[in-house]
């Protein structure tokens, strides 16, 4: 099924409660891809190896070796399929639609293996309680396509601001990717110092993982769809170590908050959606949150930032 006629919708409605199931089906399935990545790529600082990336139809991988060849792993949210391309001109795939984890994970194997590629992941879903093996987890098995497409559309404007506020900074800055662990859309900013040790505590997450992720003080903001005590999607921003006075520090739009549950700010999807100029909404809500994290916490803000410049020809 193709969803190519809603397009025009750049900003859709995205209520958790309407696709959750989806959601979670949907979260389950890139962790799976996520997974190969992970397998197959040489480690980097702070996970930035394991992430997915936007694409104009969907998630992607991104190159991955096997050996001198390379292949990459695509989710197409317009015509909703899993595709695998390799750089000796093979290809392969299948459809998404609603099928257990087990079944996609048994896929994807068939999949890869016809393409000469082999590969072996833990198969328990990271940062989630109580996770079910993937070739064992015959309970998640909804995709609503149109909701998938929804989802996309949303990362594939998040990811647009983002990269313009990413732009406006000349330190250490990760990629706007996705991680899919946390199933969120993120981009993170580094002051260049170290930061303190992190508690860990992720569920089923190696605590070495966290402590190294967050080793450097950082602000941090992204997308996501909802759940962890927040029931609707939204963006978010915070620091670690979180400063005095973080909480707060006063930001904007008006309808951002800090969650003293979430130790975070959190603008509500909506609000930027409904906006007159969803960029502008957006984009004041993660320099402002990024601002009261460098200023309280003395970032050298002079040598780490820029005046945006436009794309010139």
């Amino acid at each position: 099924m193709s969803t190519e006629s809603n397009s025009h919708d750049i900003w859709p409605e995205l209520p958790l409660s309407s696709w959750q199931d989806t959601c979670t089906t949907l979260h389950l399935w890139t962790q799976i891809v996520g997974k190969v990545r992970l397998a197959k790529t040489p480690w980097m600082n702070h996970s930035w190896h394991v992430a997915l990336y936007v694409t104009p139809r969907g998630l992607t991988t991104s190159p991955i070796s096997e050996g001198p060849r390379q292949f990459q792993v695509d989710f197409d949210f317009v015509h909703h399929k899993l595709v695998v391309t390799s750089s000796d001109a093979r290809s392969g795939g299948f459809d998404l639609s609603p099928m257990t984890v087990a079944d996609f994970y048994s896929s994807l194997r068939e999949t890869l293996a016809g393409m000469d590629i082999e590969f072996d992941i833990n198969e328990i879903p990271n940062e989630i309680s109580d996770p079910l093996r993937f070739s064992e987890d015959t309970v998640h098995k909804a995709y609503d396509p149109d909701y998938a497409n929804r989802f996309w559309r949303i990362l594939l404007q998040s990811d647009r601001v983002f990269r313009s506020f990413r732009a406006r900074f000349t330190g250490k800055c990760s990629p706007v990717h996705f991680f899919w662990g946390s199933f969120d859309l993120a981009v993170t900013r580094f002051s260049g110092r170290q930061a303190p040790e992190h508690p860990g505590g992720i569920p089923n997450l190696p605590d070495s993982v966290t402590r190294e992720a967050y080793n450097r003080e950082v602000s941090s903001a992204g997308f996501w769809p909802g759940g962890g005590g927040i029931d609707y999607p939204a963006y978010y921003s915070y620091a670690y170590p979180t400063p005095v006075g973080f909480s707060d520090a006063p930001v904007v739009p008006a309808e951002a908050f800090f969650d003293r549950n979430l130790g975070e700010f959190v603008l509500p999807y909506d609000v930027v959606r409904t906006s007159s100029d969803p960029d502008r909404t957006l984009l004041g809500f993660l320099q402002t949150t990024y601002e009261a994290a460098a200023e309280l916490a003395q970032w050298n803000r002079m040598l780490l930032e820029r005046e945006p410049v436009s794309p010139t020809v």
